[in-house]
Parts: structure tokens; sequence; C-alpha cells
């Protein structure tokens, strides 16, 4: 059966370079999963969980955004962020939530830092959501 090569990479380094079977991806208009011979295309992502299957097991990793690149047999990820949920500081994750949401209610929807903050708020609710405790 054919595999696809799946390559997970932040600004900093390369997380994971791996065959699997499918890819879900968190894509700006919902998930999607990719399978050996997809159609080529780039699709936006989301914050959320991005899950790889191989055989009976799956890897899932939080991506903070950023895009999947799709061709025929390989997914390359181009995260902004990406970490195993395994690793998730969950505390920390819940510090930056309530920071950045005592931080959005001061500001007016015009101001420039509203959407910096909305972002923040998506993004930390997200990952916390992907570790499994919300």
């Amino acid at each position: 059966m054919a595999k696809l090569t799946v390559e997970i990479v932040t600004p900093e380094r390369r997380i994971l370079s791996v065959q699997a079977d499918e890819v879900v991806v968190p894509g700006a208009e919902g998930l999607f999963g990719v399978r050996p011979r997809h159609t080529a295309y780039l699709a936006l992502m989301q914050p959320g969980p991005l899950t790889v299957r191989e055989g009976g097991s799956s890897q899932v990793f939080f991506v903070a955004g950023g895009f999947a690149e799709v061709s025929s047999d390989k997914v390359l990820v181009l995260a902004d962020q990406a970490e195993p949920v395994g690793t998730i500081d969950v505390a920390a994750a819940e510090a930056r939530l309530v920071e950045a949401q005592k931080r959005l209610a001061a500001l007016a929807e015009a101001d420039a830092r509203y959407e910096v903050e909305m972002a923040t708020v998506r993004r930390e609710s997200a990952r916390i959501a992907a570790s499994g405790r919300r």
C-alpha cells in the first residue's frame, strides 16, 4: 500500500518526518484528511490538533496555524508553532489565555492590538482543547 511522507516544520526546527497512511489537518474551513495519491493543493491551517495515522496508531500534534502543502504522496506542514499534544503545558496555556482575555477586555475592537489578542485567545483555547483538558 502507498504511504504519505509527512513533515511538520516550524521556523525553529523540523518536528516530524515520517511515512504514514493518513493525516488529518485542522484547515481554516475545518478538518480535512489526506491519504496517498491525494490531489495537490495548498491549505491555510487554523490552530488545532493535527493527527498522523500509521497502521493502528496515531500521533497527535498541536499546530498553531500555518500552511499545509499537499502533493500526491507528501504532506508538508509549515506550522507557526507545533508540539506533540502530550508535551503541552496546560497550566502555562491557561495562564496565557487568561492574560490575553484580560488584555482583550480592555481594548476596543478598533484598536490594532485587538486582533493580536483575539488570535492569542483562539490559539491558547485550541492548545488547551488539543491537550484533552477541555
